[in-house]
């Protein structure tokens, strides 16, 4: 009887070496099959997403000027797959190539004033205009990386100098510097000296933006 339980023990022991090592070999596919699927299914998802929303503009936009114009038997907004989103980029195209005329200009301008000096409606204009004026256009924010000491001498933070001169703030010798957080669009405004930020030379600004937010872990682009 005891050699038949120390059979058993020794033939269970063998299979279950091999179900663990099966186990962490089907867990090691599972993570590697993640790392592949997971960036385009979210990539793919939020354009998909980001498509929908634009696209679903142009029949709701249609239907509340025009009820009657433009519905399917059921008497809803008919929505051709792919309109929408097409009008929108057109429009934004069209708009950006009159802006740059002489007149055109002068009457965004004008209307930029206008808004910007709205009580209420001028915080979250100006607000937003400043956000893509940031990363687009010829009054780029984050066009100059920079490392920045700010809690300790011995750890550095990637930013982007906003303000080279902050006298208005009654620093005389303090820049403004953000400093973006890992995996997400927020970050932090500093006003540290200008002794305490280094400018990165070699490194251009996208690929900084991109190192900070993924945590470190992209590659630099050469």
């Amino acid at each position: 009887m005891g050699s038949a339980e120390c059979l058993i023990i020794f033939d269970v022991k063998p299979l279950f070496m091999k179900f663990q090592i099966i186990l962490g070999k089907l867990f090691k596919y599972f993570l590697q099959g993640l790392i592949i699927l997971a960036p385009i299914t979210i990539t793919f998802w939020t354009v998909y997403s980001l498509f929908n929303w634009v696209d679903s503009i142009l029949p709701n936009f249609i239907h509340r000027l025009f009820p009657k114009l433009a519905l399917d038997e059921n008497g809803e907004p008919r929505h051709i797959p792919g309109i929408g989103f097409i009008l929108v980029i057109v429009i934004v195209l069209i708009v950006g190539y009159v802006s740059s005329s002489f007149i055109v200009s002068k009457l965004v301008e004008l209307f930029d004033n206008i808004l910007e000096k709205t009580p209420g409606i001028k915080i979250i204009y100006s607000t937003i205009k400043d956000f893509f004026e940031a990363f687009a256009g010829n009054k780029r924010k984050f066009d100059r990386a920079v490392l920045v000491c700010i809690e300790s001498t011995d750890i550095w933070r990637i930013g982007f100098i906003t303000h080279a001169e902050l006298a208005e703030f009654g620093l005389q010798e303090y820049i403004s510097v953000y400093v973006p957080q890992s995996y997400a669009f927020a970050g932090h405004l500093y006003f540290v000296k200008k002794d305490r930020v280094r400018l990165i030379p070699d490194i251009t600004s996208t690929d900084a933006m991109k190192f900070a937010i993924s945590g470190g872990v992209t590659n630099i682009d050469e």
